[in-house]
């Protein structure tokens, strides 16, 4: 009898306790409240299985925390990993295309601050987290949130954010002595728009020993006077491939010195994408300009022509 009884109390005690699991796996994922760049209060009651994103490097992000899957609408700029071209788009950031947004029900629209339209997503009961990186401690801040918000493990998300981390600083550690010794401009598109010393891109080459002829003052992404480089006189020059056309007709570029010796870094599209975005590919953007910096500090004795000066 005692042995039946103990039999019984071990049967209930196992029951009880997978009640309790079950139970556990059933409640919802605890609420999380984060800040957005408005310094506003968002709060996202569960795990978001549907997300829009607006923003290239949101949605890298959001990949590289191994979410990729919930994606179900993205801005026509986001083109990384090759796994999102296949998401439906829904405009851009400039002009989301509210009606499609709302018709793939996302249970989470990630947006820039500046995106239009993310006051009307609002209104039409969609939750809209504004997030928009544009220096280093931005980058970790939009890392951790996202992080947060998907509810990926502090303990995994650490561990990707350090491994990014590390490959910046391995790119900073290959510069050579020489390569340390330049002034550089970095144009991030043709308007001309520049990156300054307060940006993403300038704190990786302040980081790098390298000067910056654009000042934080600035701001983090300043229209430029083209004029103001030729001034400046730049040993180095950074520029996608849609610049350099550009760059050939400005009056006295033609003579700088970065121009005229092969000190023109031109980067490809795939390759411009991945250094202007501060996103979790931020390291294999620094490996790009410390190739190009070392490349140019190799070859600053060579005089060619305005043609063929360009380093890819």
């Amino acid at each position: 009898m005692a042995d039946l009884t103990r039999s019984w109390a071990q049967s209930v005690a196992l029951a009880l306790a997978l009640v309790g699991v079950v139970w556990a796996c059933a409640q919802p994922a605890q609420a999380v409240t984060v800040l957005d760049d408005r310094e506003q209060k968002v709060q996202i009651d569960q795990a978001p299985q549907r997300i829009v994103s607006l923003l290239p490097s949101l949605t890298e992000t959001v990949c590289a925390l191994q979410q990729c899957h919930k994606l179900v609408g993205l801005d026509r700029y986001s083109n990384w990993p090759e796994s999102v071209k296949a998401v439906s788009r829904v405009g851009g950031g400039l002009d989301p295309n509210i009606e499609s947004i709302v018709a793939l029900k996302p249970d989470l629209v990630l947006a820039a601050g500046s995106t239009r339209g993310a006051d009307r997503l609002q209104a039409l009961g969609l939750k809209v987290l504004r997030l928009e990186p544009r220096n280093h401690a931005d980058a970790e801040r939009v890392w951790r949130t996202v992080a947060q918000v998907l509810h990926v493990p502090a303990a995994e998300s650490d561990r990707i954010w350090q491994g990014i981390q590390h490959g910046v600083q391995s790119a900073v550690q290959s510069l050579s002595p020489a390569a340390r010794q330049q002034r550089v401009y970095f144009e991030v598109s043709p308007a001309p728009y520049g990156a300054s010393e307060s940006s993403f891109i300038g704190e990786t080459l302040t980081r790098m020993g390298v000067g910056n002829i654009l000042p934080a003052s600035m701001g983090p992404f300043p229209q430029v006077n083209p004029e103001w480089v030729v001034q400046a006189r730049p040993d180095v020059i950074m520029a996608g491939d849609s610049s350099r056309a550009s760059m050939l007709q400005r009056p006295g570029w033609s003579r700088l010195r970065a121009m005229q010796g092969q000190r023109l870094c031109v980067f490809k599209p795939e390759e411009s994408d991945m250094l202007v975005r501060a996103g979790p590919r931020m390291a294999e953007g620094a490996r790009l300009m410390a190739v190009c910096l070392n490349r140019a500090a190799a070859q600053a004795d060579a005089v060619v022509g305005p043609n063929s000066g360009v380093l890819r």
